[in-house]
């Protein structure tokens, strides 16, 4: 168990490398020595993990993705809700999900595969949607496909811009205002009443998030002591 947590520790730890790297230098320039060095780790260890900078650069985008499952709701439409207030969270302070954006629009990555976490994040919209249609939570209009991709590009919009405005400042305002535009018009008028998009639900699972993460990292401190 020691050597696991050591190994799951090191991995973390080459990816936020190779994540201030890429966001300091761009993909094209970083170097594996560069993020050897930040890291410090040996070459041996960052080739146990990732074959080439390349499966680096692939780990980052990864980071995307949420690192724990989202908690089920009653409505399933409120995990929808739930996920880009997470996101928003995270991207406000969590460097290594910072880098991993600025590498998906690095137009420079040219041997990166950026369109992963693009489209993993539509897949788990489109997961969601259809669900959420299942139990007769949309209005009969909606397209899965159509909406989740609307609603992953709009996001990625409002937080491209809230990143030039003010560093992300604003961005759990901007997904609120989001949320509060895109639901009313998939989702039908009883299911709306039960809906929870305010600022103070989105603290509620930053910190629930927040404390989950700590917890994480204490065992894996406590593991490989």
């Amino acid at each position: 168990m020691a050597q696991q947590a050591r190994a799951i520790r090191t991995r973390r730890a080459i990816l936020e490398a190779a994540a201030s790297v890429f966001a300091e230098r761009g993909y094209e320039r970083a170097t594996v020595g560069e993020i050897l060095a930040r890291a410090g780790v040996t070459k041996g260890a960052l080739y146990f993990h990732f074959a080439s900078k390349e499966e680096v650069a692939t780990g980052v985008l990864d980071a995307q993705l949420l690192d724990e499952p989202l908690t089920p709701q009653p409505v399933k439409l409120q995990e929808l809700i739930d996920q880009g207030f997470l996101l928003s969270h995270r991207l406000q302070h969590d460097p290594l999900v910072q880098a991993s954006v600025a590498l998906a629009l690095d137009s420079g990555a040219v041997s990166v595969n950026r369109a992963v976490p693009f489209q993993a994040w539509v897949d788990q919209v489109s997961e969601i949607l259809t669900v959420a249609r299942a139990r007769g939570e949309l209005l009969h209009h909606v397209n899965v496909t159509d909406t989740a991709e609307l609603f992953s590009g709009a996001f990625t919009g409002i937080q491209t811009m809230s990143a030039v405005l003010c560093n992300r400042n604003d961005l759990a305002h901007r997904t609120s205002v989001l949320m509060r535009h895109v639901i009313p018009s998939i989702c039908t008028p009883a299911i709306l009443l039960e809906l929870d998009m305010s600022a103070e639900r989105a603290r509620a699972l930053a910190a629930e998030y927040d404390a989950g993460r700590r917890h994480q990292d204490k065992d894996l401190t406590d593991t490989s002591a």
